[in-house]
Formats: C-alpha cells, structure tokens, sequence
C-alpha cells in the first residue's frame, strides 16, 4: 500500500517562541561575556544553568505554550458553535478500542484518536476501522518512549516521520496532529513539528484513567466546568481497571457523552475544527 493522496501536512516555516528566542538570546551573551572577561564565568554558567532550569519546567508542563503554538482549547469558531473535542491516547487496543467505537456510534458522536505508532503496524485493521467509522487518528510517536522529551533533533524526526509514515500507509490518512507522550517536551520539538508539518495538540483537562480506578473520579475530572472549546483526554489504550476489572473508559465513556448532550455541547474531531477554523467567515 502507497502512501495516502491529500491532504498532506503542509510544512511551515519554524518561529521560535519568546521564551525560545530569549534563551538564544541569553546563550549568546554568556559566551560574549566569558570571551569578554573570562573571570565572570561563573556568572555566565550560572545564566545558562538558570536558564535550562526554566525551560526544563515548561517541557513538563503539557499545556504550555511557551515553547511554541500548543492546542489546549479550539479555535474560538468552535466555541461559538459550541463544539468540544474528545480525544483517546494510546491505542489502537483490540480489548478497548473496538467496545469505544460503539460506544461512540451509538450517540453519533466523533473522536480524535492519538495513536502510538507500533500499535497501529500490529492492528492496522482496527486503525483503518477508526477512520472508516468517521474518526481521525493523530501522531503519537512511533514507541511512545518514556524518555521522549530527552529526545535529540535526529530522534524526534525519527519517531514522529515513522509514526507519520505507519499510520499514513495503515488508515489512507495522514495524521496532522501530534500530542507528546504524557504531553512532556523539550524545545527542540517545535522546530521538528515545522518542519513535518504537525500541529502541538495537548488538552484541557484529563481525567488521568490510565492510573484512576475509581470511574466516578475520572469522570468529576473530565466533567468540571465542562465547556464550549475544551480538549477532553481519555486513553483507550493503556486503560487502569475498576475494582470489577473493567477498563475504566468503558464506564466513564457513557456517562460522559450523557453530560455532553446535557449541556448542548457537540463532540468534533481536532482536524474538523482546524477546516472549519481555515474557512473565510460569512
């Protein structure tokens, strides 16, 4: 099988963030300083020293947008329409996804799946089923590494472009959304996405199921000041279990979509709300 026609991710041209450039900026002092006057080392190594410290911090912090553009909400568009987006990590998992998949077509509703590239190559019929049934399937990594946001330039490209290429060649669709593992990054991510041509996605809020049991929990997360434009997290891959053993996605899912219908919030898929967003208003 050949590699899906359009549409492709389109390439774009890397804008470093403030917080980026300033640190470019602050690394290129320290060396001026030092080549300047090298007894003022200490102070220089302290700037940089301080300076990885920051940007350490806001790697682990996945809703962060100093880095550069991260979604954690839609586009102001879809909050008018008062859409929402239901996003499910970490699959695709024969145990879990196909049960979602009904769970989901019964209420009509549409989700974004961020799939881990090797599961994709072992169930690529339940991947091109995601799609078939009207869902798209986003980049999330080829291995999903713990150590991802240790990553170099040369390793993200490898995982993110394989991760592109398996689930392009598996689904007919080439994902145009990427989320982190567990959402942490380095800044040396952004430039990698410019040039792939794929879009930072994290979320709003989660419901952190894959190591709650208690369904009612997971749910009080994902539900509280519920609103127009949120990204919701849920994992259809690496799922805790209830006390009972089932996965607690599977009984979360329902009740969530009842609070969704509640409150007149339509469910869309990440990729829906990008061509909606890029379409000339009225």
């Amino acid at each position: 099988m050949t590699v899906p026609s359009p549409p492709y991710p389109i390439p774009v041209r890397w804008r470093p963030s403030a917080l980026v450039r300033a640190s470019l900026g602050l690394h290129a002092g320290a060396l001026a300083l030092v080549l300047a006057r090298p007894s003022a080392w200490p102070w220089a190594v302290g700037a940089v020293l301080a300076d990885h410290a920051v940007l350490t911090a806001t790697g682990l912090t996945p809703r962060s947008g100093l880095l550069g553009p991260n979604w954690t909400r839609l586009p102001e568009g879809a909050v008018r329409r008062r859409e929402l987006a239901l996003t499910l990590d970490d699959g695709p998992d024969p145990r879990i996804t196909p049960r979602v998949l009904d769970l989901l077509e019964e209420r009509g509703v549409k989700a974004t799946f961020f799939c881990i590239g090797e599961r994709v190559q072992r169930h690529a019929e339940l991947a091109r089923e995601i799609v078939h049934r009207g869902h798209s399937v986003e980049n999330h990594s080829q291995r999903h590494l713990n150590y991802f946001s240790l990553l170099g330039p040369r390793g993200l490209v490898a995982e993110i472009e394989r991760a592109q290429d398996t689930i392009g060649i598996a689904t007919g669709q080439q994902p145009l959304f990427f989320r982190a593992p567990a959402g942490l990054r380095s800044p040396f991510l952004d430039p990698v996405l410019s040039r792939i041509g794929l879009r930072l996605a994290s979320w709003t809020r989660r419901g952190f199921d894959t190591v709650n049991r208690s369904a009612e929990t997971v749910l009080g997360k994902l539900t509280r000041d519920l609103g127009a434009g949120d990204i919701l997290l849920l994992h259809d891959g690496h799922a805790a279990l209830t006390g009972n053993g089932v996965p607690v996605i599977l009984e979360v899912l329902p009740r969530l979509l009842d609070a969704l219908a509640a409150t007149a919030l339509t469910p869309v898929t990440l990729r829906a709300a990008l061509a909606a967003s890029s379409q000339p208003s009225p």
